[in-house]
């Protein structure tokens, strides 16, 4: 008996030591965070009476579009799980020739790897802003997936990923929200990514209130109510900021189809991802997307895809689901999706920029 006490305590002892382990080297933010916000002496305040050009990315860690990598198909049967150094190092040349060419005010850029062993541990913003030259004095950034170690077999090693907002005007504050995690059992969520919204606070003359909103939400949720879930905190937070005459701009990779858009067109490896629940609908309901949901599913709807996948089975890019939203104090000018050059290779996403002006 008393061996067998020696052997449950020991093992007792080594669980603990294991869970400990785990939740130390792992990511646990607070609901609702400030974040770091890093601006030169030079920065200027928006001037009210300008128009602001936004440009919105998943820029899929710089790895290029020469990849199929293991979470691109349904089976997760893709073959690459790492990039080189070479194929980052071009295409990080071409987001920042993406960016110095069509010039935007404010840059919001998903899947950025900071201390990821697929890119061996690269802080990427870091890497990307000495293309840029001092175009873009404040910066803000927050994490939403990190981990020291991922046991997944595909993973393996660290994990590091974090949204970016580029800015070339004075970012006054910056807020990370944490949204709605998917659904998993204690341990494995503690390896999960932790989605978020990362808030920027922009001084503008005369004192408006203004903010832009940069998110990337669930991906791997089918079955679950967790996109209903992340879009409802979205949904509260817009009017949170109506309730506070703020002026936002509301930007990312949403993962989600538009309302009425029929999945059955997609290829079955496409359709795989998503349900019939139009979970995005509150937000073209409740605001402004700088295109209608009528033109989503409309004749040119094609112009407006921003996503190709990775997916050898899909040839041509195939749907919307990078969306930009803003509030009654803005006023759109221009739209569009940047599908040519180093745009279409640089990621399996496309670049959405946008154009505003205040509202008097």
């Amino acid at each position: 008996m008393k061996i067998l006490k020696n052997i449950l305590y020991v093992a007792l002892v080594a669980f603990s030591l294991l869970l400990a382990a785990v939740y130390f080297s792992t990511f646990h933010p607070k609901q609702t965070e400030n974040a770091d916000v890093v601006c030169k002496s030079y920065a200027l305040e928006v001037p009210g009476n300008k128009e602001l050009k936004v440009l919105s990315w998943n820029v899929q860690y710089f790895a290029g579009k020469k990849k199929v990598f293991w979470y691109d198909v349904p089976d997760e049967s893709g073959p690459d799980t790492v990039t080189t150094s070479e194929e980052v190092d071009a295409t990080l040349k071409k987001v920042a020739n993406v960016i110095l060419k069509t010039d935007p005010d404010v840059v919001l850029l998903q899947e950025v790897d900071d201390g990821a062993k697929r890119t061996r541990g690269e802080n990427q913003s870091e890497r990307l802003v000495q293309h840029l030259s001092d175009f873009y004095p404040c910066r803000t950034e927050a994490f939403y997936w990190k981990a020291g170690f991922v046991p997944h077999p595909k993973v393996l090693g660290s994990a590091g990923m974090k949204l970016v907002i580029l800015s070339k005007y004075k970012i006054a504050s910056a807020v990370r929200y944490q949204l709605p995690l998917a659904e998993a059992d204690p341990i494995s969520r503690q390896f999960q990514l932790k989605r978020a919204v990362l808030k920027a606070d922009l001084s503008v003359s005369g004192g408006r209130k203004f903010s832009v909103l940069n998110t990337h939400l669930d991906a791997f949720s089918m079955g679950t109510d967790t996109m209903q879930k992340q879009v409802k905190f979205l949904s509260d937070l817009l009017r949170k900021l109506d309730g506070e005459r703020s002026d936002w701009i509301l930007a990312g990779d949403f993962n989600l189809l538009p309302p009425g858009f029929d999945r059955k067109t997609l290829h079955p490896n496409g359709a795989f991802y998503y349900g019939d629940d139009q979970e995005i609908k509150p937000l073209f309901d409740g605001w402004s997307s700088v295109v209608t949901k009528e033109e989503l599913n409309g004749p040119e709807k094609e112009k407006f895809f921003t996503y190709y996948p990775n997916d050898p089975a899909i040839a041509e890019p195939d749907r919307t689901i990078d969306y930009i939203f803003y509030s009654t104090g803005l006023v759109k000018s221009k739209y569009d999706v940047l599908r040519k050059g180093d745009a279409a290779e640089a990621s399996d996403h496309f670049p959405s920029e946008a154009v505003f002006r205040f509202a008097e």
